[in-house]
């Protein structure tokens, strides 16, 4: 089972809505969802908030590091409470991901993304869970440190949102340790958002 949910993100007001905190949302809308209150734990270099799930002690960490440190917030908190690499999701944004798409793998590079990069280092292991919400790509490579840190427009906020609503059902299932059927519920297509009524013709 997953006994560390980790939200991947920048601190402070200035980087909250941006591309780059879509693991701090998913998280928040995990809080929410099990009623825990994310507070600040200076052990563990975030805020964090813990669970009871059947009879398991269950983490939320959202490392207040800045992204390129996240890994120094959960190995913190992973080897205090002996939490195993893959016992641990790690929820980030996904530039090869367009807006509205998100999935679950297992281990693999970290592909450039600077906070997986130190959690890879950090954990001394590849084989932690991942969540990749998509943000979309600018196009450009030189345009992604831009890209990242801005806000995206409302039909793409709304696309992000919808994705992380979708793959919280899962979360059933990540806290049973049922993968399979956890990465089934994420990969399945939602059904697109109904479009408007188109407004009559008049003649």
């Amino acid at each position: 089972m997953i006994k560390l949910f980790v939200g991947l993100g920048n601190p402070g007001p200035d980087y909250e809505a941006t591309r780059h905190n879509a693991g701090f949302w998913w998280i928040d809308a995990l809080a929410r969802e099990l009623k825990v209150h994310l507070v600040p734990e200076r052990s563990y270099y975030g805020l964090a908030g813990r669970a009871t799930v059947h009879g398991q002690s269950v983490w939320l960490l959202q490392p207040q590091t800045f992204m390129n440190l996240s890994g120094k917030s959960v190995a913190s908190l992973a080897r205090f409470f002996k939490i195993q690499p893959d016992e641990i999701l790690v929820v980030h944004d996904e530039l090869d991901l367009p807006p509205g798409q998100v999935k679950l793998k297992r281990g693999g590079s970290h592909a450039g993304h600077n906070g997986l990069r130190d959690i890879h280092a950090q954990l001394g292991s590849p084989d932690y869970w991942r969540l990749r919400i998509g943000i979309g790509h600018p196009g450009e490579k030189a345009e992604v440190p831009h890209w990242v840190l801005k806000k995206p427009a409302p039909d793409q906020r709304m696309l992000i949102e919808d994705s992380i609503a979708h793959s919280l059902k899962a979360h059933p299932a990540l806290l049973e340790g049922d993968m399979d059927k956890a990465t089934l519920l994420v990969h399945t297509t939602k059904p697109p958002r109904p479009k408007p009524p188109r407004p009559a013709e008049t003649l």
